[in-house]
């Protein structure tokens, strides 16, 4: 994949004509770049490097890696193609916030339900569908929020919206996780305030981009929490644990693995599908990743092999998860290329349309 048809991709993906791509790295990195440079970018006569590709990072909301990385580039263009909104009329989503503010908009209760459905639907659909119709329940929700309750739902839709983002070390995903936590905070509820925090932390954690963001949201959750059980709990120790399982820091990562165990026997879930729930397949999910990071075989098989006995069937992606945790511990062992080949055939199993960049992400992580 050509850097430049990588440009071009994510310029037409926000909207963006060539002259305001210009701008929007001028005005964000004060340089003076014209129309006709990011043209020559695009048609592959110049190739942006250092500087510009961080301040094209920075302005499109790719990981600098994707565009340092031709692999990367063509695995991340394919997850664009699938995910990215494609622009939508102003006046639609103006027309559809006003309709809702004239009309008062669903109750408190009607927003309940329809987080309950998102979050059992984020479980088996592709991002791109959650994308476009949470996109919209934002824009209604954001005329409503003149009660604390309807401000924590708004922060788990924005924290939803969040995970929908190619690239979960990109600005835009964590923009909007921040944007969650502040929404949260507004609501004066202190579960949504620690739930919100908590998956954001696990989401960076598990796919281990932007671990300090991850550090930050996941202290805060403990800090807030008051040492009281809850998924939101939950999620931000397992998703400090990943961080330090990634920085090397083993004792951490076992001491956060037995408090996370310590908080699920007390918080975990009997929902099984949800992304608001925690079932212990699921955190046998978490704990598998992280137990093959740490190169714990025995334990991670033990993991895999718990979570994959109540794994609901309904939900293919996760197996594939546990079988790319198997292709990583092969990795770690010293067995790269029986880890890609595994992690390949895992990939090749799962139906595309299942496919998720976190998935490719894990690939690259065993790649690497």
């Amino acid at each position: 994949m050509d850097i430049g048809e990588l440009i071009r991709e994510l310029r037409t993906a926000h909207g963006w004509s060539q002259a305001r791509l210009a701008d929007e790295i001028n005005t964000a990195h004060g340089t003076t770049l014209t129309r006709e440079y990011i043209a020559r970018w695009e048609r592959g006569k110049v190739t942006p490097r250092g500087f510009y590709l961080a301040a094209l990072s920075s302005v499109l909301d790719v990981p600098l890696a994707v565009l340092e990385d031709p692999m990367m580039r063509r695995e991340f263009l394919t997850d664009v193609a699938g995910t990215a909104i494609a622009p939508v009329i102003a006046s639609d989503l103006l027309a559809r916030g006003f309709a809702a503010r004239l009309a008062g908009g669903p109750s408190a209760e009607a927003w309940e339900a329809k987080l309950a459905a998102y979050g059992t639907e984020y479980m088996s659909m592709g991002a791109a569908d959650i994308q476009r119709r949470v996109a919209g329940e934002l824009v209604v929700i954001q005329q409503q929020l003149d009660q604390p309750r309807l401000w924590s739902a708004a922060a788990r839709l924005m924290t939803l919206y969040a995970k929908t983002f190619p690239g979960s070390d990109g600005a835009a995903a964590v923009r909007w996780y921040r944007r969650a936590a502040s929404a949260a905070d507004q609501s004066a509820d202190p579960d949504a305030r620690v739930w919100v925090r908590g998956r954001a932390a696990i989401a960076l954690g598990y796919e281990g981009a932007s671990l300090g963001v991850a550090d930050v949201l996941a202290d805060q959750a403990l800090a807030l929490s008051n040492d009281r059980p809850s998924l939101g709990l939950l999620n931000a120790i397992y998703g400090k644990a990943h961080a330090a399982a990634l920085r090397g820091d083993r004792t951490t990562a076992l001491d956060l693995d037995a408090q996370g165990r310590r908080v699920f026997d007390a918080a975990g879930s009997h929902e099984q599908t949800s992304d608001y729930a925690v079932p212990w397949w699921r955190l046998n999910v978490f704990r598998s990743l992280l137990l093959a990071r740490l190169g714990e075989e025995h334990a991670a098989t033990g993991a895999q092999d718990q979570a994959l006995a109540e794994l609901p069937a309904s939900l293919p992606r996760f197996a594939t998860h546990l079988e790319l945790h198997r292709g990583l511990m092969l990795a770690r062992s010293g067995d790269k290329t029986g880890g890609i080949a595994h992690a390949t055939a895992a990939m090749d199993a799962l139906p595309p349309e299942k496919h998720s960049l976190t998935l490719r992400m894990l690939v690259n992580e065993i790649r690497a």
